[in-house]
């Protein structure tokens, strides 16, 4: 029998529940991915797989890759041919269950959780003409042991997100508490500036997202460009030749307004366009 949309499953078994002593629901003591799938494959799965495995190693839990893959497989399988064409995957792992307190010995063996959801329809405009962005006053804490990775703690993008209900905003771009730009709320983000790509870096805080890492590794050399990751200020964004926002669900979004209290225009650029050309088809 095949499943309409959304459709989960927990440790493998379609529609159980996670029990309220799981740890990613006491603590949010886990990681997870969220992943394109179309046709029934995951474009640059091998990026999301190897995040996931670095967070749970961070973190010390311990995964079995092929686990994960067997229970995604058979979930895809499990779902209406129509919806295999385009929809989201989340995957989330987390510690296990536990008693209270933060002591994590002698714990039993993960939580995996897996969902197949409908795609998310964002306009076709924001890749072709660009979005707006609005500077959101939510500050990202420092914290070089969890930066990178896509841990279950998300109060700081949901704080964020919560600051705007204009739906001509299409993100919202972060600092951090030293007021380095880190990423937008859901979107990693690149400016260019003469001729030259540039990442904030992301040692103190962010997430270290999928697109972004393939961009820095692959499109940008395949355009011809070097990206160099350092520490970028908001006058690095606003004097910047062009912005772009990137995520592995939507790929690459130009910038072309930014409000911090009053407004920055950005061209959609030459190397903002040759980055797009070159993603695979959506």
């Amino acid at each position: 029998m095949q499943h309409t949309l959304p459709i989960i499953v927990v440790n493998g078994v379609i529609d159980a529940q996670v029990s309220p002593l799981d740890r990613g629901f006491t603590y949010g003591d886990g990681v997870f991915e969220t992943c394109k799938m179309i046709e029934s494959t995951i474009p640059l799965w091998n990026f999301h797989c190897e995040r996931l495995l670095h967070s749970c190693k961070k973190l010390s839990i311990a995964v079995d890759v092929d686990v994960i893959e067997a229970q995604l497989k058979n979930l895809i399988s499990e779902v209406d041919s129509e919806d295999k064409k385009s929809a989201i995957i989340k995957i989330i792992v987390t510690r296990g269950q536990g008693g209270r307190g933060y002591n994590i010995s002698n714990l039993g063996s993960p939580t995996m959780v897996i969902g197949i959801f409908p795609a998310t329809p964002y306009p076709e405009a924001h890749f072709s003409k660009g979005v707006k962005v609005r500077l959101c006053n939510q500050r990202l804490g420092c914290n070089s042991s969890l930066a990178g990775l896509k841990h279950l703690n998300r109060l700081e993008q949901i704080l964020a997100r919560a600051e705007w209900q204009d739906e001509t905003i299409a993100e919202g771009i972060v600092l951090d508490v030293n007021e380095n730009l880190i990423e937008a709320v859901f979107s990693n983000i690149f400016l260019a500036k003469n001729g030259e790509l540039i990442t904030p870096d992301l040692s103190e805080a962010g997430v270290a997202g999928v697109m972004r890492r393939f961009i820095i590794e692959n499109l940008a050399p395949q355009a011809g460009l070097h990206t160099h990751i350092k520490k970028c200020a908001l006058n690095d964004l606003v004097n910047a030749d062009e912005v772009f926002l990137c995520n592995s669900n939507y790929g690459i979004w130009p910038v072309t307004e930014l409000l911090t209290g009053q407004s920055y225009r950005f061209p959609v650029g030459e190397i903002t366009r040759r980055l797009q050309k070159l993603l695979p088809s959506q």
